[in-house]
């Protein structure tokens, strides 16, 4: 098959400054690639980076992109120029896989000729879906995504199919522990600092913990991108976070992003416990951190949002908070405790975690994204006779 990946406009692939969407489907690119199916890739332009070359048997093709920026309508007008830019440059093939927002919803009124149009969700859909009738394939990346787009126009689902964020599960996995000392429990945040991720909540759950008699020495880790461009809210809000923690006396690290993956991989590994309290209702759509957190034997503690039944048991594999609580700092502080107090406990969550994980595998993923395309790619050579 002839398969063209479609990234957005504000990050460069391979993903040398983050994105999930980014890493993700460059590492699937090469599964595709390593599988014979001719790839070819579209990304931003990037210093140090050929607008053209062939790498890991992938064609890639970089364009002049743009910065992100905190006005989601400036962000949508730059999502749809590109995508028109990118749309005039693809070539014939079988499928357009489109991490935009946009050019899923004109791509096949332009050119039939470059393939399906695949469109990714990666998060909560916020209406294109009524704009997405002439799509062929939808990936959403939970349930709860599925969901929501089927309720924005019914007509696309038999048309949706659920593909959960892979992972590099054996990487994680050989992290598992590596770095971890016996004392104090660390416990992680790995992702964007942003209001909408739940950090105030975690440093308030951190305070009671701090509050707390008999606990075992504990730490508090905060990895991510702080900027506006990255994603983030930008200094003044990592600034607060920094001052409620140092008011509350609770031990953390705010610390940068990192963007190598085996490094990743590490610090994943050198956490015991993994929380992603994100309380974006109307955005998530299941990060892959949480399951790298898992396949590297970190017990996962997330918020009650629909998108995490998919991955998280409670009890089993993680532990789930109410989010939309009064008391939400003080039930996340509980489900901290619980672990932080009973090392059998958290690891025989945390070797569940890691079996589950395995399902997530992007050789797993991957057969199974291409198994799709093969089935739609027969119908349509059928309906063409």
């Amino acid at each position: 098959m002839k398969i063209t990946i479609v990234s957005g406009f504000f990050l460069p692939v391979p993903p040398v400054a983050g994105g999930a969407a980014e890493k993700i489907w460059f590492r699937l690119a090469k599964e595709f690639a390593a599988a014979g199916h001719e790839v070819t890739y579209f990304s931003r332009s990037w210093p140090g980076f050929p607008d053209r070359e062939t790498l890991d048997g992938i064609r890639m093709i970089r364009l002049r992109g743009y910065t992100h920026t905190r006005r989601l309508w400036l962000n949508l007008l730059l999502d749809f120029e590109w995508g028109l830019r990118v749309a005039l440059r693809l070539p014939p093939g079988d499928f357009v896989v489109c991490n935009t927002v946009s050019l899923p919803g004109y791509l096949g009124l332009l050119r039939r000729k470059v393939g399906r149009t695949v469109a990714i969700l990666g998060r909560m859909p916020k209406g294109q879906g009524r704009f997405y009738g002439g799509v062929d394939r939808i990936i959403a990346t939970s349930e709860a995504v599925r969901d929501r787009i089927v309720l924005e126009n019914p007509r696309l689902s038999a048309r949706t199919r659920v593909f959960r964020n892979p992972v590099d599960w054996a990487l994680h996995n050989a992290a598992s522990g590596r770095m971890a000392a016996p004392a104090p429990v660390t416990i992680g945040y790995l992702g964007r600092f942003h209001p909408e991720k739940g950090l105030d909540i975690l440093i308030q759950a951190a305070a009671e913990l701090a509050r707390r008699p008999g606990l075992p020495p504990w730490r508090l880790r905060l990895i991510g991108p702080q900027e506006v461009s990255q994603g983030g809210a930008g200094a003044q809000f990592v600034s607060g976070l920094r001052e409620m923690a140092e008011r509350a006396g609770v031990p953390v690290s705010i610390e940068p992003p990192v963007y190598d993956i085996p490094t990743l991989a590490g610090i994943y590994g050198s956490l015991d416990i993994f929380c992603y309290p994100s309380l974006a209702e109307k955005g998530e759509g299941l990060s892959v951190a949480p399951i790298e957190a898992m396949a590297a034997g970190a017990v996962p503690v997330v918020s009650s949002l629909d998108c995490y039944k998919d991955v998280i048991r409670n009890g089993g594999n993680g532990l789930v908070f109410d989010h939309r609580s009064k008391d939400r700092a003080t039930l996340l502080a509980d489900r901290l405790a619980s672990l932080i107090a009973d090392p059998a406990y958290r690891a025989r969550l945390a070797a569940n975690a890691v079996e589950d994980s395995r399902r997530f595998d992007y050789t797993v993923v991957a057969k199974e994204i291409l198994a799709d395309f093969e089935g739609l790619k027969v119908e349509r050579d059928l309906r063409a006779r």
